[in-house]
């Protein structure tokens, strides 16, 4: 998973962020997920979870896959710095344990050399890994983080997932879960359902986050895995909450087929 440094501004994504889909594009999901089944794949790289993310409304920062060293500083700078860098790869899924992340990087020449860092940690982590570069990633900056994702579970079914990030969700496990799909009024209930609801509000000064904006994520994410219920887990992670919107920095989705 991404770096939980990368941080997030007002939504410049490349998705709506009040919670609306694009029901005639479900084709290019669909499109996808065949092509990952017909490769032997169990999970989607990240350009694809992009590309699924936009058809469903999921706001995602701007994002570019390099496959050099001089293409990922070029495209850093037509960006603007800082960014953040990715390794990508099927066989990658845990990008940051592969030595697969770096971010805040604020130079062509460090986008360089985090480019054959990258490359090179990846290739140590998995010599047999398909590795199809790099991505240059806007770093989002500011906003409360938390994460929204799913599960397959074997007695309930499609199950949404909301929760704090951070420390919060790592050691308190202060999680919320909703049968998919889920309606608007049950993503606004699990954003109460937390123990730690009130940061959502704004504490000791800072800005409380844009509700709406979290609650059509969360909606989106369900109708996604209720279309396409090969989608055994879709992870979020993290997503950066301002009062502007929400903006998922880093996106997981694994399948069963």
């Amino acid at each position: 998973m991404a770096s939980n440094q990368a941080t997030a501004e007002a939504p410049t994504a490349t998705a709506n962020t009040k919670g609306k889909k694009t029901p005639s594009n479900k084709t290019v999901v669909r499109n996808i997920l065949d092509k990952v089944k017909a490769e032997g794949r169990t999970s989607l790289t990240a350009p694809e979870g992009k590309l699924v993310c936009d058809v469903y409304g999921i706001a995602v920062p701007k994002e570019v896959v390099a496959t050099s060293a001089q293409d990922a500083a070029k495209i850093a700078a037509g960006m603007g710095f800082p960014v953040v860098l990715k390794i990508v790869s099927p066989e990658i899924l845990h990008k940051t344990e592969a030595g697969g992340v770096i971010v805040g990087v604020k130079s062509a020449g460090e986008v360089e050399k985090g480019f054959a860092t990258i490359m090179a940690n990846a290739k140590k982590y998995d010599a047999k890994a398909n590795l199809l570069g790099v991505q240059v990633q806007q770093m989002l900056l500011g906003g409360q983080e938390v994460i929204i994702g799913a599960v397959t579970d074997p007695s309930f079914g499609k199950l949404v997932a909301f929760g704090l990030g951070g420390i919060l969700v790592e050691v308190l496990k202060d999680i919320t879960f909703r049968l998919a799909p889920a309606t608007r009024d049950d993503a606004l209930s699990m954003l109460d359902g937390i123990a730690a609801a009130e940061i959502l509000k704004g504490v000791r000064g800072a800005d409380p986050v844009n509700r709406e904006s979290l609650a059509g994520m969360i909606v989106n994410v369900s109708t996604l895995i209720s279309d396409f219920p090969e989608i055994s887990e879709m992870d979020l992670n993290p997503v950066f909450a301002t009062r502007d919107g929400a903006i998922a920095a880093d996106v997981r989705i694994v399948l069963d087929f």
